[in-house]
């Protein structure tokens, strides 16, 4: 089950030098009825232009979602997403409350989230690319919440043998008792994959990551070259507005563990 957000929940306040640092940004928009759905399949190629017009925004990607919490190949028409990096925490705030890309995207969804985060770890590229600046503040103790994102481009002559998989990996995930939220998104079906997941701890990432199961498959993928492209990135929950299916156990757990 998808966890939810507050609206206005800041976790974390950025301290350090007083440098601007890069900063992150998952929308996520969920539309119900046959207008606003299509509406939000439209604005996969409409809101392209108004998106790259903002001030201050860098990389950025609009993100469609799959059926079964996202993780499946077939699209699921209800539920998008929009990354993107901006030079500050402010300028985030801003565009993404005043834009009228965003506004606009608001008014046809009945649920709208949006995590705000810093990244601490990033290899590999998207679309040819190092997407996320890479902050010097690390993950500051073991109880801090771990965000992850993977994305990568999946060969057409690969795309079989890597959705084979992925049934197992959608049921073991779903039961780890230290995720606090996950989704599946992507930029074209069935080739293109993004999966974003927070965790309670570092530990508990690792615990999942690591175990023997899932760590053979990734061999296995590494090994046949399925991908022509792949990103792995780790960060610093900063901020969460918004709210997810009405809930927000995620807010009240980082709220504790921060405090």
């Amino acid at each position: 089950m998808l966890h939810g957000f507050a609206k206005g929940a800041t976790i974390i306040k950025i301290t350090g030098s007083g440098e601007a640092m890069q900063v992150i940004t998952l929308s996520f928009f969920r539309f119900k009825g046959i207008y606003n759905k299509l509406w939000a399949f439209s604005q996969m190629l409409a809101a392209r232009r108004s998106l790259k017009a903002l001030p201050g925004i860098g990389f950025h990607k609009l993100l469609g979602s799959g059926t079964r919490e996202g993780f499946h190949p077939f699209p699921n028409f209800g539920v998008y997403g929009i990354l993107a990096t901006w030079p500050s925490l402010e300028d985030a705030q801003a565009q993404i409350e005043s834009a009228p890309v965003f506004q606009r995207y608001r008014d046809h969804a009945v649920e709208c989230c949006t995590v705000y985060l810093s990244s601490v770890r990033c290899r590999g590229q998207w679309a040819g690319v190092l997407p996320f600046d890479v902050g010097d503040q690390p993950l500051d103790t073991p109880t801090d919440s771990v965000a992850v994102l993977t994305r990568a481009t999946i060969k057409p002559r690969h795309v079989i043998k890597f959705w084979s998989q992925v049934p197992n990996i959608s049921t073991t995930i779903r039961h780890q008792d230290q995720l606090e939220f996950k989704i599946g998104l992507g930029e074209v079906p069935w080739l293109h994959q993004v999966t974003f997941t927070i965790w309670e701890n570092k530990a508990a990432m690792d615990a999942f990551a690591y175990r023997q199961w899932h760590g053979e498959a990734v061999q296995a993928v590494r090994a046949g070259g399925w991908f022509s492209e792949e990103l792995f990135a780790r960060f610093r929950v900063l901020q969460l507005d918004g709210q997810w299916e009405g809930q927000h156990p995620l807010v009240n757990s980082l709220k504790t563990a921060n405090k």
